[in-house]
């Protein structure tokens, strides 16, 4: 009766991304480079925000914790990804598989949170303008990231845990390149009745609420801004709002094609190109929209870059 409680897997055979034997080598190079572009380019915002005093504001405080969760949470899986296609070997121990899952689901959340957190400072911005710095004060922004990571946390443990009462005894080929909560689930022969009612109970406190936090959030914005129309307004608002707008539609567009809109056909490989999207894709894309679209980076940037010259 004991067994029934524990795994008696060892280790999961991960089957990897949908690709041909003949085309590992050109995506291993393809997914090496947005990898190392995701950890320079979140890297350099934090650097940037850390360095410039003008960044010391609430919007840039959650965008380096942004940054440094999009490491994070890229770092959860890349790497092992990688190195699979590099040496063939698709295999990982039933511990790592375990604490590839706790740390996915945790970064995965705080993710969720900081974008929550991040809608509200710009509702607070454009829409109370003048109490603004009242009540985006510092204890509050510390404690909306004490919260996500919380949240997170209590989250990620919950999932693990009750992944970890699960026995694995018949098959433990995973068709994935991580090991994904759900696909673990499917390959289990315990009851996992209970696992898939807390997913759908927890996904609506860290992915639905959020959500709606921030259409609500949005909501308010644009009526804000509609309520007196005029370009100089609506350039405003863009300017304020349009990179965390871009991110949030990526990050949840993703989400909610993956599980959401399930196709008929070939829903393993459907799964595991959406994973890959915003498991490595979107993490590498995010410092790009940030710097890209928004003035004070690139002026933070030349500033730096200025410094290094002239100290030449």
């Amino acid at each position: 009766m004991k067994k029934d409680n524990q795994s008696s897997v060892s280790e999961f055979i991960l089957l990897g991304l949908p690709i041909q034997p003949e085309k590992q080598g050109m995506y291993y190079a393809l997914f090496l480079a947005i990898y190392l572009t995701t950890v320079l380019g979140n890297l350099l915002i934090i650097l940037l925000i850390r360095l410039n005093s003008r960044l010391h504001t609430p919007m840039y405080f959650f965008l380096s914790h942004l940054a440094f969760t999009d490491i994070s949470f890229s770092s959860v899986t890349a790497p092992k990804m990688l190195m699979n296609m590099l040496t063939q070997r698709k295999s990982i121990s039933y511990t790592g598989c375990v604490s590839q899952v706790y740390f996915f689901l945790l970064f995965g959340g705080i993710d969720s949170f900081l974008l929550t957190a991040m809608a509200y400072d710009r509702y607070v911005a454009i829409c109370h303008p003048l109490h603004y710095t009242t009540i985006m004060s510092q204890s509050l922004c510390f404690l909306l990231l004490i919260v996500s990571w919380a949240l997170s946390c209590v989250s990620a443990l919950v999932h693990t845990l009750l992944l970890a009462r699960l026995s694995f005894c018949e098959d433990n080929v995973l068709p994935h390149f991580f090991c994904d909560l759900s696909a673990l689930l499917k390959l289990s022969n315990s009851d996992t009745t209970i696992n898939e009612l807390v997913i759908l109970t927890v996904g609506v406190v860290v992915i639905t609420v959020p959500f709606m936090c921030i259409l609500v959030s949005y909501g308010h914005i644009a009526a804000t801004v509609l309520r007196t129309p005029s370009m100089k307004g609506i350039c405003k608002a863009l300017s304020t709002c349009g990179s965390h707008l871009s991110v949030v539609s990526l990050y949840y567009g993703a989400i909610i094609g993956l599980y959401f809109f399930p196709s008929s056909n070939n829903t393993n490989d459907k799964d595991v190109i959406v994973a890959v999207l915003y498991t490595v894709v979107i993490p590498m894309l995010n410092p790009f929209i940030y710097s890209l679209r928004n003035r004070d980076m690139k002026r933070a940037l030349r500033n730096i870059l200025k410094r290094r010259v002239s100290s030449q």
